[in-house]
């Protein structure tokens, strides 16, 4: 009985677990129950959160080393980390539709809460574009490299919410649990080198 749980949870299973918000969301718009600028907001959050689990998965094996929760999170990193992004386009999509017409857009892109979020959006895309092994494999250590500019997409991230919510409150509050574990990461590492 217990060798069925450790069992790696079919990708298909995760994705659609992943998914479900998502096609919740989009069917209540479809049915009218919500409009766009309804639904700005949690797709943003989803986002947000999915970054964060994916982000926290090297200072987890860093602090409590390679146990079977910490490797299920390894194994599954590239999944949260492209479903952070697929929210986040998803978030677009519902901007794009609430915005209406491109004037309306370009009218207010100079605003702080707005060209961040336009940026982390991009820096989003290209290490999800590069989430598959051919990329792996052809950028070997530029993989990594690339990877990281989701670091400054999480900052960006922290502003254009600090920014739209007119507090860095809910932000912070989500965001806080991976700066502490990077932070005790950092310790534990700064610790290690001081002993040796």
């Amino acid at each position: 009985m217990i060798s069925r749980f450790r069992k790696p949870l079919s990708p298909f299973l995760l994705w659609g677990i992943l998914a479900v918000p998502a096609v919740l969301m989009v069917m209540g718009w479809m049915r009218g129950d919500s409009d766009a600028a309804d639904l700005l907001h949690p797709t943003g959050e989803f986002s947000a959160r999915l970054m964060i689990l994916a982000m926290m998965v090297g200072p987890l094996i860093a602090i409590f080393g390679p146990r079977r929760w910490t490797l299920w999170m390894m194994r599954h990193r590239r999944a949260f980390g492209v479903a952070a992004f697929g929210y986040a386009l998803l978030h677009l999509v519902f901007y794009v539709i609430d915005m209406e017409t491109l004037d309306f857009m370009l009218a207010e892109i100079g605003a702080p809460g707005i060209w961040t979020g336009w940026i982390a959006f991009f820096l989003m895309l290209v290490p999800a574009v590069i989430s598959n092994e051919w990329a792996v494999k052809t950028l070997r250590r530029n993989w990594k490299r690339i990877q990281r500019l989701v670091y400054v997409a999480a900052v960006l991230t922290v502003v254009h919410w600090a920014f739209l919510s007119y507090s860095i409150i809910p932000a912070a509050i989500h965001f806080a649990p991976l700066l502490l574990l990077n932070l005790f990461r950092i310790a534990k590492i700064t610790k290690k080198r001081t002993m040796l």
